[in-house]
């Protein structure tokens, strides 16, 4: 009964080709996936390798790595330096990109009518987060250090990386909105809340897992960030910026002067601090799931 009704629904269509077909897609998609992981593991190692040489045959003190800063000696160098600006970057970042992002996902979602200009906007803000991060640090270089006369200081740096991953924010925060069940806020209204006593008491507690996901795992993008940076004009420098406002080497900019020096000291010293800027990303995302299950359970 079956081979009648494949029959009748295939005609003459040869069906174990078809299932080859079938298979030899699934093995090629596989394949690809795996290529992926196998290079990374690759990648993971060779840095791991060329860390561990540091440590043990150019004698890399890890105490002094963390706590010094960028030297033109290698014997003397540390990341301490790269590290705080990179902790500078994060934190003006994740205020500025925070703020507009969210402002920007609740006004979408929550009050701008459903218009052709509207979903124009919606389009733009998913294909600003596919643009090359190069490009908002030329826009930055152009518009903040050359136009306004800043010069190459840190909260330059800042803006680019703001500017990069504010789309990201905003989509995933708009994702995050829409989950939230239409009869919850159906329900505040019907209890007399205004639209924004919903948007602030109901909307955003549910919302808050996927906000605060899609937020941190965008800095954990920015944060490895070097093209935007060097746009900006990146400086060289030996001591931690006290603040916004002044020269800095981030961890990505600093990785990339040591990793272009001729030393093999220099590479060692680059390699520790991959691992290092890993631990940060890793770190990072860890937060990520960690906030969102907590928020999830308390939900």
């Amino acid at each position: 009964m079956s081979t009648k009704i494949d029959d009748e629904l295939f005609g003459s269509a040869d069906l174990q080709w078809e299932k080859l077909k079938n298979k030899l897609f699934l093995g090629i998609c596989f394949t690809a996936s795996l290529f992926g992981v196998v290079m990374l593991v690759f990648l993971l190692a060779d840095v791991a390798y060329e860390a561990g040489i540091g440590i043990v045959e150019f004698d890399i003190n890890i105490g002094q790595f963390l706590t010094e800063g960028g030297r033109r000696d290698p014997e003397d160098a540390g990341f301490y330096a790269a590290i705080v600006a990179s902790v500078w970057l994060m934190a003006l970042t994740a205020v500025m990109a925070f703020v507009v992002g969210v402002g920007s996902a609740i006004y979408l979602e929550e009050y701008a009518p459903d218009t052709r200009i509207t979903r124009l906007i919606e389009a733009n803000l998913a294909n600003l987060a596919g643009v090359p991060s190069v490009v908002y640090g030329l826009l930055v270089l152009a518009a903040v250090v050359n136009g306004f006369g800043t010069g190459s200081i840190l909260l330059a740096g800042a803006i680019a990386l703001a500017l990069l991953i504010v789309p990201i924010i905003i989509v995933s925060t708009q994702e995050a909105l829409r989950a939230v069940p239409d009869g919850l806020r159906n329900g505040s209204y019907a209890t007399g809340a205004t639209q924004w006593q919903t948007i602030r008491q109901v909307v955003l507690p549910a919302a808050i897992p996927g906000i605060l996901t899609g937020t941190i795992l965008a800095l954990a993008r920015a944060i490895g960030e070097t093209a935007p940076l060097i746009m900006v004009g990146i400086l060289f420098t030996a001591r931690r910026p006290p603040g916004p406002l002044d020269s800095f080497s981030a961890m990505p900019s600093q990785i990339y002067v040591w990793a272009a020096q001729p030393q093999p000291h220099f590479h060692h010293l680059a390699a520790l601090g991959i691992v290092v800027l890993l631990a940060f990303m890793l770190t990072m995302n860890a937060v990520a799931v960690f906030l969102r299950n907590r928020y999830e359970r308390e939900l």
